[in-house]
């Protein structure tokens, strides 16, 4: 198998950047979640927060670095417009091409009634993608700035979780829609 350099960016951006993410915020929930009174010692505390800190952070980079990927380097080549105002170019193709962008082949419905996963599932994904990074970000600065005080403060806890959650399906919306655009009409 041989990826184009198109190809590549894309497996970056979604598999690659977008698993670690995943796998991070699995991490920072579960670490979160038992952060409770009376289930660890102190030096248990203490440990714990140093795995906190390495996991919401990457989990922050991570998606900080999936969003930026997709938006300035993925986003731009499926946006392009080749095919014109009617779309000619696109007429009879089965998969974009350097004559007809994804947004253009999508947009053309020349493989069926595709409009719909560049009005809604293009315009969610690209908005709703960057609020996984914000959150996360968010969260991270918190279990920064409080620490080891979280486990006595339950609701602050709780609300570093919701927004981790948040952040999560944040970003499940935006690969979602990535990956069945992806299909539809991939980047080449």
């Amino acid at each position: 198998m041989e990826l184009n350099s198109r190809e590549t960016w894309t497996v970056i951006h979604g598999m690659v950047l977008g698993v670690v993410f995943l796998l991070a915020f699995s991490g920072a929930l579960a670490e979160m979640w038992s952060l409770r009174p009376g289930i660890t010692t102190a030096a248990g505390i203490k440990d714990r927060m140093k795995r906190l800190y390495v996991g919401f952070g990457a989990m922050a980079a991570s998606a900080w670095l999936t969003v930026i990927t997709g938006t300035y380097i993925v986003y731009p080549w499926y946006r392009a417009k080749l095919a014109g105002a009617q779309y000619a170019a696109c007429n009879g193709l089965e998969l974009p091409s350097t004559k007809c962008s994804p947004r253009d082949f999508i947009l053309s419905n020349v493989s069926g009634t595709t409009e719909g996963w560049h009005s809604f599932g293009m315009e969610w994904k690209e908005h709703v993608a960057w609020l996984a990074p914000l959150l996360a970000t968010s969260a991270f600065l918190l279990v920064i700035y409080y620490g080891p005080r979280l486990v006595a403060r339950p609701w602050l806890r709780n609300a570093v979780i919701v927004m981790l959650v948040a952040a999560f399906l944040a970003a499940v919306v935006a690969g979602a829609f990535g990956a069945f655009i992806n299909k539809v009409a991939p980047i080449v």
